[in-house]
């Protein structure tokens, strides 16, 4: 955050020596009040942009690995894990029946041994459960 403020107060300082060399006063005179208005504003304007790039950049996350030694204490199948996936993915019991070419009742079953194994009540509460144990992405 230093960083960004003496970056800024640079160019400030560099601003301000232009319109002197520029000589102000003659300027001034020259050209009318809006278009110092206008650059003064495409400045910050541009300046902001890249202030807000700079801070929003984020390093690309790791790629996923998979907590095997949850899977196994907890004792999740592998048809489990992927319903899991697509309860996260936000998929219906019905979506996820036609995707895995299962029964509608057979998810249900999955869904219930789920919330049994994670000891939760809920698919939020799964699904957060399971990131939180890393057993999804």
């Amino acid at each position: 955050m230093i960083r960004t403020i003496v970056l800024w107060a640079l160019v400030l300082a560099l601003g301000a020596f232009a319109l002197q060399w520029l000589e102000y006063r003659f300027i001034a005179w020259a050209m009318p009040w809006q278009a110092y208005v206008g650059l003064i504003g495409a400045a910050f304007a541009a300046g902001g942009v890249w202030v807000g790039w700079r801070l929003a950049a984020r390093a690309r996350p790791e790629e996923f690995q998979r907590n095997d030694a949850a899977l196994a204490s907890l004792g999740l199948t592998g048809q489990e894990i992927k319903v899991l996936e697509r309860l996260a993915a936000g998929r219906s019991n019905k979506e996820i029946a036609r995707d895995l070419g299962l029964s509608p009742n057979t998810v249900k079953t999955h869904v219930g041994n789920l919330y049994g194994k994670l000891e939760v009540s809920r698919r939020t509460q799964a699904v957060g459960k399971a990131r939180e144990l890393s057993l999804i992405p």
